[in-house]
């Protein structure tokens, strides 16, 4: 097992808590799992939560959930997360998805506004790293 450190630096305290560290620090990890770009399909690959940001980053998370426990892992074992969305307005809804999912073993996070995604009327899609 993976000995894991989460915070944040005491130096930065102008930064709000949020739903993400600034840094985790695994020691010794047993396996590293790599999560590609999940997007906000069901599982017969259907779109959910049409020109809904929250659904849809519900369902990307939800996504994730199910690759990571086919590989022996859990939402509390990601230490990385990369989220592209079409729209960076769009922040406060994905936090309140995200708020649902991370509570107490927050990761790392980048957020990237891009152009479009690989299929119109998607609008976010989230890669993640998980250690054990």
């Amino acid at each position: 097992m993976a000995a894991i450190k989460r915070g944040n630096p005491a130096s930065l305290k102008n930064v709000r808590a949020s739903v993400y560290n600034h840094f985790v620090r695994v020691d010794k990890p047993g396996s590293l799992i790599f999560v590609s770009g999940q997007l906000a399909r069901d599982g017969e690959g259907r779109p959910v939560g049409a020109a809904s940001m929250l659904e849809q980053t519900r369902q990307c998370i939800r996504n994730i959930e199910t690759v990571l426990q086919a590989a022996g892992a859990s939402l509390s074992d990601i230490v990385w997360t990369t989220v592209y969305t079409v729209d960076i307005r769009e922040f406060r809804q994905i936090v309140a998805a995200r708020e649902e999912f991370f509570r107490d073993h927050l990761p790392t996070s980048t957020m990237v506004e891009v152009s479009h995604l690989s299929e119109p009327g998607l609008l976010v899609e989230m890669q993640v790293i998980a250690a054990l």
